[in-house]
């Protein structure tokens, strides 16, 4: 299993495997309740395993303190038309309370903007929501630019059965 060092004292990210499925789904609702979307969360172990190792639809890396788990993070690739090439798109980034403000999130991104490069992606793309006023000030600190110009559209699994 990959470990990824960071220039903070202690921390790492290393890749996941099958034995980390309660740990991902523990994340999972962590970041749920902190977004105030834990009725939302629907993802099991079982649906874990299936995307995530068998079809291999995203990657999840998870956020260690002297191997102790802190955070996690989800990302996958898109394709731009408009490139002609993949981007990488973050999922999910989520670090315990206690440990953020360290600079720990500067240290993902530095990371995630490594691994894009090397997959010769052009994009780095994520959501917020509007109330998370310390994420987008984080993000804007980054240099990253609010898409305001676009509005994300879902239909949820009822209506793509209609489909």
């Amino acid at each position: 299993m990959k470990r990824y060092n960071t220039n903070i004292e202690g921390f790492t990210l290393r890749e996941t495997d099958e034995n980390d499925l309660s740990l991902i789904l523990g994340f999972i609702k962590e970041i749920a309740e902190y977004e105030k979307l834990a009725h939302a969360v629907e993802a099991t172990e079982e649906s874990l395993k299936k995307y995530v190792f068998e079809k291999r639809r995203a990657e999840v890396l998870i956020v260690e303190k002297d191997e102790k788990p802190m955070g996690y993070v989800v990302y996958f690739y898109n394709f731009s038309t408009f490139t002609g090439t993949s981007g990488l798109y973050l999922e999910d980034v989520f670090i315990r309370s206690e440990y953020r403000g360290m600079g720990l999130g500067k240290e993902i991104f530095k990371l995630l903007g490594k691994i894009a490069r090397e997959e010769g992606c052009k994009r780095m793309e994520w959501v917020c929501l509007n109330w998370n006023e310390p994420s987008k000030k984080f993000y804007t600190g980054l240099g990253a630019i609010p898409m305001d110009e676009w509005t994300t559209f879902r239909l949820t699994e009822e209506y793509v059965r209609e489909l």
